[in-house]
Formats: structure tokens, sequence, C-alpha cells
């Protein structure tokens, strides 16, 4: 990142929360939250997909909070299905936003995920939507259609899908994105974990974000 990673524990539902903070070098336009893949099948904060997320919108001035839920690295509690993880996302929302006031504005909002953490983000931007608090990016990436609900991202969506993920199968993503008419960018020969790919996933991530700075 441009500048050191601060790393802190918050106040969650079921306990502290682990987060990490990452800023621009400049006064940030925006604050970003971005969520990791199946914590029971070793996702955490740190996955390399959520990193690089994390510094696609770092480079196009956000600030971003991303975080470990429940039962993972520092954060207490345990496994809750997926329900009590969108309450962590919640607070940790709540916190950044509490942290920097400035930001709380909602046109300079924007969330993302990946696998599983794709069900949170796109959770809350659906719940953020309905409160009429429209949102920059909703970034999904390799989205978990299979085991988990994953909304239609809300504002300036922007779903990316490996044409050989061997973990959510194309097939299942085009088929849930059919009757949506979500538009779906598909990397050919990319794989779930994006192995030797993730300079590509930034630059298709960043290409999002400063095309909706324009």
């Amino acid at each position: 990142m441009n500048t050191p990673t601060e790393r802190r524990l918050i106040d969650g539902p079921a306990g502290v929360l682990e987060v990490a903070i990452d800023r621009p070098d400049q006064p940030p336009r925006g604050l970003a939250v971005v969520a990791h893949p199946h914590p029971l099948h070793g996702g955490t904060m740190d996955n390399k997909v959520v990193q690089t997320l994390s510094r696609s919108h770092v480079l196009t001035g956000f600030e971003v909070w991303r975080f470990n839920v429940r039962g993972v690295g520092g954060s207490a509690g345990q496994w809750d299905g997926g329900v009590g993880e969108q309450d962590d996302f919640r607070a940790v929302l709540k916190a950044a936003r509490s942290h920097r006031p400035a930001l709380a504005l909602p046109e300079r909002l924007a969330l993302a995920g990946f696998s599983f953490g794709c069900h949170l983000a796109s959770t809350v931007a659906t719940e953020l939507k309905a409160a009429g608090e429209p949102l920059v990016s909703t970034v999904l990436v390799g989205p978990a259609v299979v085991n988990f609900r994953v909304d239609p991202p809300a504002g300036g969506g922007l779903i990316i899908h490996g044409s050989d993920d061997e973990v959510v199968a194309l097939d299942a993503v085009i088929a849930w994105a059919r009757p949506q008419v979500l538009p779906l960018l598909v990397l050919p020969g990319v794989g779930h974990f994006f192995h030797g790919h993730l300079p590509l996933l930034r630059q298709c991530v960043r290409r999002h974000l400063e095309t909706l700075a324009e």
C-alpha cells in the first residue's frame, strides 16, 4: 500500500473485530470496505485477492477497511453461517464512518468482496440502496453464488469471475447472472484464487473505479 497498513481492534457484535486500514498518500476521496472469503476454508483479510481489491481502491483514492469476521485471526466469536458475519460487516462500516465522519457521505462509499465475501458485501449494499444511500461502487470477485445468496451489485457494479474457477463454476455464475441481466467480466484461464493473475485483477478493478470517477 502507499502508506503503512494500520491494524486495530474495534467493537463488534460478538466481541472485538480485527481490522486493517489502508490509506492513499493524498486525503481520501471515499471509503471502501472489503470482505474476505470463507473463514472455514482459510479465508482472512490478508488473502491475496482481498489485498489486491484493497490496493485497487487505495490507488483510486479510497481509504480501505478490511477485516476478519468473527472467529478469524484476532476477531472474537465463532462461525455463524454467514448471518452474524453480515453484522460484522455492518459494524466495520459503522466504525469506519465514525472514525472518519467526513467520509460518511453515501456517494463516496464503495463495497467489495471476494467469494463468500460477496455475500456480505452485496447484502449490505442492497440494504444501503433500500435506505436511499447510493454507492459509488460494489465489486464482486468470484461470487460464491452456489452456497450463499449474492445480490446484484448496487451502484456502479462490477462482477469478475475466472473462466477456470475450480471452486465456483463459471456456469453457475452465468446461471445466476442471466435472469437478472447482470454484466459479467470473465477472465480467460483464471482460477478462483487468481494465481498469477492478480495484476490483471487490480487493473480491471482500478479501471472500473477510475471510470466511475470521470
